[in-house]
């Protein structure tokens, strides 16, 4: 394998990373304001991701950071195409990462439920522009021969691209729900258990409207005929799995296969998109590739060394970091948001 493709394989291992463990985080902070009845089970949820919650994140700075430094073309592109878009994601971010920090600084309850909604539309907005983001890189967005976007924030809406958003949105709210009823008892537990089931519906509808929008909106027809192929046939079956373990009370399997369904998913997309790592609606000759968007082989010979050494040391940090917290959370526990 060239090194090229090497790291288009290690970003799509980064962003599957990524949406598995910001996924269950984006979905709890949006279910945070309906499955927290009172301030005292708010802190409950709050705190199953307060651990761990800044460290998922680091997986999308990893991304972009081996985005820059392997495809700079790719990077100037998405960034200024996308800049929009990017600033919506970045300060609600923001506000969600001072959310977890401000909300237990006073006790007046008006001020908690405001840090609380901040916390909501922090994890709402990124978890369904992501989808649209990803939706654009599949579909293909205005780019000219010198890979300039041409376009406008506008463009980046579509109809596929906004049932790309909705399906990522609503996957990452029962990988929250998933994940809460693993991770505390009582009251709440039992909430997102039932209501976890009820998603899941919900998702394999959505997931069927995009399965058909892939053959309606983009050439996957042209390029693979009526066969999907393996992964997308894995991810359904990875998907309806879910309702069977959530149906048989198996909520770790669930949570499980939800994760899965979206490492399945997430590698369905870049499977859709290589070689080109960007699509030009304008004329597929302006498309940008593993190829023409790279860095020069001895930046990616030193980036392959210096991942070979730094990656491991941070998977190692965040596996014990996981275990340290592996507890469930009750409203008799020590609460710190």
């Amino acid at each position: 394998m060239d090194l090229p493709d090497l790291w288009f394989v290690l970003i799509s291992i980064l962003f599957i990373g990524f949406f598995f463990l910001e996924g269950f985080d984006y979905g709890v902070g949006i279910l945070l304001p309906f499955l927290g009845k009172d301030d005292r089970e708010r802190r409950v949820i709050v705190n199953t991701i307060g651990p761990v919650w800044d460290a998922n994140e680091v997986w999308m700075i990893t991304a972009g950071g081996a985005i820059f430094a392997a495809f700079p073309q790719w990077y100037a592109t998405l960034f200024s195409g996308f800049y929009l878009a990017l600033v919506l994601i970045l300060l609600a971010l923001i506000v969600r990462g001072v959310a977890f920090e401000f909300r237990s600084k006073d006790e007046n309850p008006r001020w908690r439920r405001t840090w609380d909604w901040a916390i909501f539309f922090g994890s709402a907005v990124p978890a369904l522009l992501w989808g649209v983001a990803f939706g654009n890189l599949v579909e293909g967005t205005p780019i000219d021969a010198q890979m300039h976007f041409t376009g406008n924030f506008f463009d980046l809406l579509s109809p596929y691209t906004l049932i790309a958003g909705l399906a990522g949105f609503c996957v990452f709210l029962l990988h929250g729900a998933v994940f809460l009823s693993l991770k505390t008892d009582g009251v709440i537990r039992q909430r997102a258990e039932a209501l976890a089931e009820r998603l899941w519906l919900v998702v394999v509808v959505v997931a069927l409207a995009l399965a058909v929008a892939n053959y309606a909106y983009i050439d996957i027809f042209d390029e693979i005929g009526v066969n999907p192929g393996v992964m997308p046939v894995a991810s359904a079956a990875a998907l309806l799995s879910v309702g069977y373990f959530l149906r048989q009370k198996q909520f770790g399997w669930a949570f499980a296969f939800t994760g899965l369904t979206i490492l399945l998913s997430v590698a369905t997309f870049f499977w859709f998109l290589y070689p080109n790592v960007m699509v030009s609606s304008t004329d597929e000759a302006f498309n940008l590739t593993v190829n023409n968007a790279a860095s020069s082989q001895k930046t990616l010979e030193i980036m392959t060394i210096v991942a070979l050494v730094f990656v491991p040391i941070v998977l190692i940090y965040q596996g014990w970091s996981y275990w340290v917290f592996r507890k469930r959370v009750t409203v008799e526990s020590r609460l710190e948001y």
